[in-house]
């Protein structure tokens, strides 16, 4: 069941357990998924899936009035030996495999992109380094698509690295072959004026696992859409995240996870620290364990932890349950400022204050930081966590 605990003024946190007795999967948006971006109105804010978000500083990209100027964006793919790296037309018959636009940016990129660039693992690889994939903004407004996809019982490790400034928005498809295991990291480390809107589609197929780890620091405006679906029984998904909301900073996660096939599991955890004046962090953990999904097992949690006054927190887990028949299925979501009694404990024993904050957050997070699985980039994050803590000194 839902849980909130100790929520400050400005903070709301919802959640809600649905039973159906037919396929509501309509119900997760406004109109069905559609690669047209006329199959869906220009959302005025009041709808359910953008009443949490400021349009007016998405710079056109709702509305159809964003224009793709110039290249504006650097991607370079960085791949151990035998992995396939293209650049290929619209007309490639890849894309869109793992999932089909659901709101009116995603098909506004889809329909916008002019090359798209896919990584192709063969099949039975696995990978001792992982795939590095540094997308850089050089300004202007983008409109990008990318693939990553493993073959049959393939491993990798994937990491998308978000940097420079740009208004961006994407599509990215990870669809995994049987048998295949795939972690993907994405770091949204944008500068101060960056806007960031991408859904990332999962097809995960019989008896695969795939692993996300959403990392959100920078950028002005940033919004992911998740999406999760299965090709097979046996399939299984965790997503993990970590976010770090400062003064004036909108961030915006929208999980789905689509149990459409029996006997597959997903577990979502993601945490959150806002700090500064209209700091706003919005967390959206949606799943639909339809009635064919018979034998499903998922859980889904969100953590915020508010570190100054002036900041904001909507979080809305829901969970949508069309069969009795599952292995189990839950959702908590909780919103407070420090424990007072972790501080006076660190400061007991002579650890000054701000020292001992810093230790409360980084335990905090430190289970996430954990799940990347990458070294250098784990220790890349727990640096900028550090600073984030200076300068709210």
């Amino acid at each position: 069941m839902a849980e909130a605990q100790n929520i400050p003024a400005g903070s709301t946190t919802a959640g809600s357990i649905a039973v159906a007795a037919e396929s509501t999967v309509a119900t997760r948006m406004s109109a069905p998924p559609s690669f047209d971006v006329a199959d869906f109105p220009v959302p005025h804010g009041r709808e359910e899936e953008w009443r949490f978000t400021p349009l007016e500083r998405l710079r056109g990209l709702h509305d159809g009035t964003a224009v793709a100027t110039g290249d504006g964006l650097r991607v370079e793919v960085n791949a151990p030996e035998g992995v396939t790296v293209e650049t290929v037309g619209r007309d490639d018959a890849r894309l869109g495999r793992a999932g089909t636009p659901v709101d009116r940016i995603a098909a506004q990129a889809y329909s916008a992109f002019e090359k798209a660039s896919v990584v192709t693992v063969p099949k039975e690889a696995v990978l001792s380094e992982p795939i590095r994939i540094a997308v850089h903004g050089e300004g202007g407004t983008v409109f990008a698509h990318q693939v990553v996809e493993l073959g049959a019982f393939a491993e990798a490790v994937v990491v998308i690295d978000h940097t420079g400034d740009a208004v961006l928005a994407a599509n990215v498809d990870f669809v995994l072959g049987d048998g295949a295991k795939l972690t993907v990291v994405s770091v949204q480390d944008w500068d101060a004026k960056a806007v960031h809107v991408a859904q990332h589609n999962t097809l995960v197929g019989r008896d695969a696992s795939f692993k996300s780890v959403v990392v959100t620091f920078g950028g002005d405006l940033v919004r992911l859409h998740p999406r999760v679906s299965y090709a097979g029984t046996g399939g299984e998904a965790e997503l993990f995240g970590l976010y770090f909301t400062d003064k004036g900073q909108h961030q915006e996660h929208r999980l789905f996870v689509d149990h459409n096939t029996p006997h597959c599991k997903s577990n979502a955890v993601y945490k959150g620290a806002l700090q500064g004046d209209d700091a706003h962090a919005v967390w959206i953990g949606d799943v639909l364990i339809q009635a064919s999904a018979e034998g499903t097992d998922t859980y889904e949690m969100n953590r915020n932890l508010v570190l100054t006054d002036g900041a904001r927190v909507d979080s809305v887990p829901n969970l949508e349950i069309e069969t009795g028949e599952i292995a189990g299925a839950g959702h908590a979501s909780a919103t407070g400022r420090f424990d007072d009694e972790q501080l006076f404990y660190l400061m007991a024993r002579g650890i000054p204050a701000a020292e001992a904050r810093r230790l409360v957050v980084r335990g905090f997070f430190a289970e996430l930081v954990q799940q990347v699985g990458v070294a250098d980039v784990e220790e890349r994050l727990l640096a900028k966590i550090e600073a984030e803590l200076e300068a709210s000194v």
